[in-house]
């Protein structure tokens, strides 16, 4: 389970104890920051010594993930290898990670590849991705494969498409239960043929609060990439994942 993209309330990390839940959590050092500013950094360093020192003896926690969607420029890796040295300093039992961006191989639109310095760092090698919903349609699923170079695990971060629970259609209907439900099981049968592939955390569980998601009568202010709606609703993909999930 992937706690982003914050620390959260330690009372997840208790019930994930309880429960034999696995946890990835995340420092929230997301998208594009002041990556030159010494206090932007130690807030960083701050943020991430505060959780480490509060859930270290979490028996569930078994990744510190760094970063989230970050561009890769020279400051950016400073910043970063920087965090890294730290966390392993604080704590050298847990795996390092970040969800990191995907690029095209080699000018390769349908081969997708990890070209980062900071890939090199991590334990787990994770990135994020979205094809059939920002990317083209649930069918393009099809045509992609990955060149995974680093000899290193690999764990899907997040993937997913948004649906508003109880609207129905052509499963090429954006924002359908259809739409999901066919995303998730084209998304699915192309990661069983990712090489390395060790893990996959969808993104997300449960529709939440999101102030810039605007989209009128759909949206309203929710993320809606939910498998279960704000009010528990199960959507037609939640039985796509929990199908696939019984067979593995």
């Amino acid at each position: 389970m992937r706690l982003a993209h914050y620390p959260h309330n330690e009372h997840m990390l208790r019930l994930a104890d309880q429960r034999g839940i696995l946890v990835w959590e995340e420092n929230p050092v997301y998208w594009t920051i002041s990556w030159d500013e010494e206090k932007t950094y130690l807030n960083a360093q701050n943020q991430l010594d505060e959780l480490i020192t509060r859930d270290k003896n979490r028996a569930s926690v078994i990744i510190w993930s760094m970063a989230n969607e970050t561009p890769n420029v020279p400051s950016r890796n400073l910043f970063l290898n920087k965090l890294a040295s730290f966390a392993r300093s604080k704590d050298n039992t847990r795996l390092i990670s970040a969800a990191l961006e995907q690029k095209d191989y080699q000018g390769k639109p349908n081969i997708r590849t990890i070209d980062d310095p900071f890939a090199e760092v991590v334990d787990v090698l994770s990135f994020n991705q979205y094809i059939g919903w920002y990317d083209g349609l649930p069918d393009k699923c099809k045509k992609i494969s990955w060149k995974i170079e680093q000899d290193k695990p690999v764990l899907i971060s997040e993937f997913g498409g948004a649906a508003k629970a109880g609207l129905f259609g052509d499963p090429n209907d954006r924002w359908t239960e259809d739409f999901q439900e066919y995303l998730y099981i084209e998304s699915l049968a192309m990661i069983d043929q990712l090489d390395k592939i060790q893990g996959m955390s969808p993104w997300i569980l449960i529709d939440f609060k999101s102030p810039r998601r605007v989209l009128p009568g759909v949206q309203d202010g929710w993320n809606r990439k939910g498998l279960l709606s704000e009010k528990g609703e199960k959507k037609k993909a939640y039985y796509i994942l929990q199908n696939y999930y019984s067979k593995h």
